[in-house]
């Protein structure tokens, strides 16, 4: 059996008799800026899809609009949080004929909006953001170009588009009862300089529950800024831990920020729980395999990617849809930290 060789703008070219560059030009969709005929356009598609070029995802995109390829846009792939919720949307994609790109925006604006400007280009569905704070008035435009957007993780409360959260509120503020009830009075809570909804809600639902067991005062809160190192983070929890020897239990408003903790904890040879007990939000498999095991409250993942994919799907489907709004619920996995 012969090896099939791909085939090549050039076969196509040859077929229908014209410059490798004007196939190229239709196959990019400059069919019309270039001023190529229709029917010579029809003829280069007509020939590519017989000759089964691949990414003939690009020439059936021409003609049906459509490329079924969603764009994914997280923090950090390296996250397991984000990497785990990109597997699961993949997977669900999947089961629909659709593929996923994948980019990183390491939290920066400037980065998100290229990559936003980027993945439009090459004619996504459909979006999937977890968006950077400063990216409104572009999630906003795609919005009002009626491309179909699904936040995840986080959205803006001025800006109507469908998002599949959990309760952060909830989450955070369960996990700081429950510390209460264990009897520890002094909870440090470490957190991210954000103004971003998912962190601002982790917050108030710490706060709430403080008041709540009228413990305002001795609630203390250590907000880390974004951009540090992991090191610099490591840094400036020991220093707050170590200077304020009353803290009893350290709640993690990130699993990169426990992950931080654990190694300043670490350094400042603090015995877990003994002496201090340890409560992060979001899973990881240090949490779950270290020694203690760390108590997390844990998100579903799974359940946020098929939500995700389902509302993208159906927006695709369907422009004039409503926007959809999930907020499901996390759980505390209660482990040998607290």
């Amino acid at each position: 059996m012969s090896h099939m060789r791909s085939v090549s703008i050039k076969d196509i070219a040859q077929e229908v008799g014209v410059s490798t560059t004007t196939v190229s030009f239709v196959l990019n969709g400059k069919a019309k800026e270039k001023r190529i005929s229709d029917e010579l356009k029809d003829k280069i598609l007509k020939t590519a899809e017989r000759l089964n070029y691949r990414p003939n995802q690009v020439a059936r995109g021409l003609r049906t609009g459509q490329t079924h390829t969603l764009g994914l846009i997280v923090e950090d792939i390296s996250n397991p949080f984000f990497a785990h919720l990109a597997r699961f949307v993949e997977d669900e994609a999947d089961k629909s004929g659709y593929k996923v790109m994948f980019c990183s925006t390491e939290n920066n604006d400037e980065k998100a909006i290229s990559l936003l400007y980027l993945l439009r280009h090459r004619q996504m569905d459909g979006f999937i953001i977890i968006p950077t704070s400063g990216i409104e008035k572009e999630i906003r435009s795609l919005v009002n170009e009626k491309k179909p957007v699904v936040l995840v993780d986080r959205y803006f409360p001025s800006l109507d588009t469908s998002y599949v959260t959990v309760d952060n509120f909830k989450g955070a503020s369960d996990g700081t009862k429950l510390l209460l009830a264990k009897g520890y009075k002094h909870i440090l809570l470490v957190t991210l300089e954000s103004d971003q909804v998912q962190m601002t809600e982790r917050e108030r639902g710490y706060k709430e529950a403080m008041s709540s067991k009228s413990l305002a005062e001795s609630g203390d809160i250590l907000r880390i800024p974004y951009d540090l190192t992991h090191a610099q983070m490591v840094k400036s929890i020991a220093s707050h831990i170590d200077a304020s020897p009353g803290i009893d239990s350290a709640f993690f408003t990130t699993n990169y920020l426990g992950v931080a903790g654990l190694e300043a904890l670490r350094q400042l040879k603090k015995v877990i729980p003994d002496q201090i007990a340890v409560l992060s939000f979001d899973d990881n498999d240090l949490f779950r395999l270290g020694s203690p095991s760390i108590s997390v409250i844990s998100q579903p993942i799974r359940e946020i990617g098929k939500k995700a994919v389902e509302i993208i799907l159906s927006l695709i489907s369907s422009k004039s849809e409503e926007p959809r709004h999930y907020i499901l619920k996390p759980e505390i996995v209660e482990r040998e930290s607290i």
